[in-house]
């Protein structure tokens, strides 16, 4: 078993299809790490198997590339049993995926496994509305939401390093 103190800061962001939200995280934070220089692995999946190897959903590369950050190349997978264990946390981003995540962690999960939200105070218990049936604006203040947790996330990582806890 690996035991999350003894790796790398490695961070997995997770929604329903890894095609939305995730990849706006997975984006954002990898930008505002880089920005502090924050050293980590970072990548996002879908707790449902929708769009395995599809690219995230174009609203959202245009939101991402709006706040100059690239998503295009990513592609849609699946969580798997052997996350736990790769990443240090886990991220979902709402409350429905994070049940999920919870129930299908295996006996040796090492990953601190927490909402994203969380992160923001004030906001505790909060979701990232999915903005995939929705409109522009709807992914905008998606984009919001994840670009301060993640600001928050990467201050408490630099702060604290691997054994931060949200």
């Amino acid at each position: 078993m690996v035991n999350a103190a003894d790796q790398s800061l490695s961070v997995l962001f997770v929604c329903l299809g890894n095609i939305c939200r995730s990849p706006m995280a997975e984006g954002a934070f990898r930008k505002a790490a880089e920005e502090a220089g924050l050293a980590c692995d970072v990548a996002s999946a879908g707790t449902a198997g929708y769009h395995i190897g599809e690219p995230p959903d174009p609203r959202a590369i245009a939101t991402a590339r709006a706040n100059g950050v690239d998503i295009a190349e990513a592609t849609g997978r699946q969580l798997q049993p052997e996350d736990y264990e790769r990443f240090t946390h886990i991220f979902a981003l709402d409350t429905a995926n994070l049940a999920g995540i919870t129930s299908r962690a295996p006996r040796q999960a090492s990953a601190r496994i927490a909402l994203l939200m969380d992160a923001l105070p004030g906001r505790k218990g909060e979701t990232v509305k999915d903005p995939y049936y929705g409109d522009e604006s709807d992914f905008a203040k998606a984009w919001d939401d994840i670009a301060k947790a993640v600001d928050v996330l990467v201050e408490r990582f630099k702060t604290d390093g691997v054994s931060a806890r949200f």
